[in-house]
């Protein structure tokens, strides 16, 4: 069916409501816009689909919203024992109509006979993933769109262990959708008689108390952040979402008594009326909290996204400059605290292993080398940390101490299968505590870290690409690296190229093949004699082409030329390919 076709489907269909209508009739005229809203269907990649709001097959709106859950209650009647009486939970955070989502996907479960357990108000995305194991639920669904811009939201999905589905399973998922032909086809309940069925039912506080208890539980210096949390001074924000009560809650429980948050960001707004982007990984966003830090002299300031699962952090350097601590830095001065504490505790078991993604700086892994631990390595995305803790549960050969991934992620304990911001904030807040009682900041820590293993230095490039041309082009950009591979990049030889979705790898200097022990997925890998590297993927929630960038020399300065010489020759092939 062509996308003029769909077009007029939804205009004339009685299932459709008279608002939507409208606003497909406003754009009769437009047909770059109506191609752009019905070429295709709403993605539903390996976590669920992101997108704008909007009328159309190609946007997120009641509709789309409906059929996916429609297609996900049908994968998990074969996929998970006693579904339908076991439930699925839903939480949403402070988007645009998010509540009226979250209320859409509840009364499709309801009604094909699903126990719905909606969150009574917004919540944070790891929230949602403990309260799909503390309930024994088969499932659970997020209404977020992260920290993509306002006009956007968006749909993730979780399995009965709590982590977001992985591909094998997100491919039986599309294909339940797919079978979902008409819009009219898809069961739905009156909330009145879900109610009335006793399959609606509200959950809040409850679940809260017993989430942020575990949370809490994870802190390893209790003492000493009663006796230094009079002293340090935080300021925080929540970015306009949904962390401001977890996080102050679990900071004041434990005893930091000077936690400042920056009140034009403490309540939710849609709109994140105060930033461009309400991304922790972008310094703008920090704005306003910087300016509070003057004000109150803060040690540490830290930011987390709308869904309270990414956070970021500036530390003051010796000059007194404040710096945003990269994701890769944060997750390796965490991993260093953790490790050591353990160690120094006599906590650390012999089986333990720390986890991280592929596109994540190898100082993890020379940090983990140092205590002893293993280290693996996963694709890109939270879900397949979460695949190997559930691999470690069953198994019992590992221990799982920590998982990160350099976009800000970050988690330790089990009880959630998710990146969490609100456990990453306690723990940062910890170890800046313990730092300053050993006279040193978390800057201090990181410099520290460099001089024991080496200067790594890492960045990350993303060339946005709207619409289907930009779709098409990001595959051209990859197509082009993968056909043509370069033998050398700023000047330095590259010893070995990795494509993830043939699943080999080549070593350049010898022609020698070997096997990717990993899921396929379309990511280039790059690495250097040096073992410095570059990796080109396209994003898997954003119209997007993301290129990282590790780094690693004796000294910062060499790093930062040699990254400057390697970004400047990779970007200026992706800017040649038409």
């Amino acid at each position: 069916m062509g996308y003029r076709e769909k077009y007029l489907k939804w205009l004339n269909s009685p299932y459709i409501d008279a608002a939507t209508k409208e606003e497909l009739k406003k754009i009769q005229g437009d047909e770059k816009e109506i191609e752009d809203r019905f070429y295709k269907d709403l993605e539903f990649g390996t976590g669920g689909m992101r997108g704008i709001i909007g009328a159309g097959s190609n946007r997120i709106n009641r509709y789309t919203i409906r059929k996916a859950t429609q297609g996900f209650a049908q994968y998990l009647r074969r996929a998970a024992k006693d579904a339908e009486q076991r439930g699925v939970v839903i939480a949403y955070d402070s988007r645009h109509q998010s509540p009226d989502f979250a209320k859409e996907v509840a009364l499709v479960l309801c009604g094909n006979g699903f126990q719905a357990y909606l969150f009574e108000s917004l919540r944070t995305t790891p929230e949602l993933s403990f309260a799909v194991r503390e309930l024994n639920c088969a499932g659970g669904i997020m209404i977020t769109a992260s920290h993509n811009p306002p006009e956007y939201n968006g749909y993730k999905v979780y399995g009965e262990d709590g982590g977001q589905i992985v591909p094998r399973f997100a491919e039986k998922i599309i294909q339940e959708i797919g079978a979902v032909q008409d819009l009219s086809s898809v069961a739905y309940m009156e909330e009145a008689e879900a109610r009335r069925q006793g399959l609606l039912r509200r959950i809040g506080e409850e679940i809260d108390r017993v989430y942020i208890q575990r949370v809490k539980d994870l802190a390893f210096r209790k003492e000493l952040i009663k006796q230094v949390g009079e002293d340090l001074q935080i300021v925080y924000t929540p970015l306009h979402g949904t962390g401001t009560m977890p996080v102050q809650r679990v900071l004041r429980e434990l005893g930091f008594q000077n936690v400042t948050i920056v009140p034009e960001q403490a309540k939710p707004d849609p709109d994140f009326s105060t930033v461009r982007s309400p991304n922790p990984e972008d310094p703008e966003a920090f704005e306003l909290a910087l300016k509070l830090a003057e004000e109150v002299d803060a040690d540490i300031v830290i930011a987390t996204d709308p869904d309270c699962d990414r956070v970021g952090a500036f530390v003051w350097d010796k000059e007194g400059r404040p710096r945003l601590l990269t994701g890769n830095q944060t997750g390796a001065l965490l991993m260093d605290y953790i490790l050591s504490t353990m160690q120094e505790q006599k906590m650390l078991p012999k089986n333990g292993a720390v986890i991280k993604t592929i596109v994540t700086s190898e100082l993890g892994a020379e940090i983990a080398q140092h205590y002893g631990v293993d280290i693996l390595n996963t694709l890109t995305g939270f879900k397949f940390i979460a695949e190997k803790m559930k691999e470690f549960e069953e198994t019992g050969e590992k221990q799982f101490l920590f998982g990160y991934e350099e976009s800000y992620g970050y988690l330790a304990g089990t009880f959630v299968r998710d990146k969490d911001a609100v456990i990453a904030t306690m723990l940062i807040c910890e170890m800046a505590a313990y730092y300053r009682s050993k006279g040193m900041t978390l800057y201090d820590a990181l410099l520290r870290l460099y001089e024991r293993h080496g200067y790594y230095l890492e960045d990350l490039e993303s060339v946005t690409l709207a619409g289907k041309e930009g779709m098409e082009r990001i595959q051209r950009i990859l197509e082009s690296f993968r056909r043509e591979v370069p033998d050398q990049i700023g000047g330095k030889k590259i010893a070995m190229f990795r494509d993830y979705r043939s699943g080999k790898g080549m070593h350049l200097l010898t022609g020698e093949v070997e096997h990717l022990d990993l899921p396929k997925s379309d990511v280039l890998y790059f690495t250097f004699e040096d073992h410095s590297w570059f990796c080109i993927r396209p994003s898997g929630t954003e119209p997007k082409v993301k290129v990282y960038f590790s780094i690693v020399e004796k000294n910062m300065e060499e790093a930062e030329r040699r990254l400057k010489a390697v970004k400047e020759d990779v970007m200026e092939r992706i800017e040649r390919i038409p």
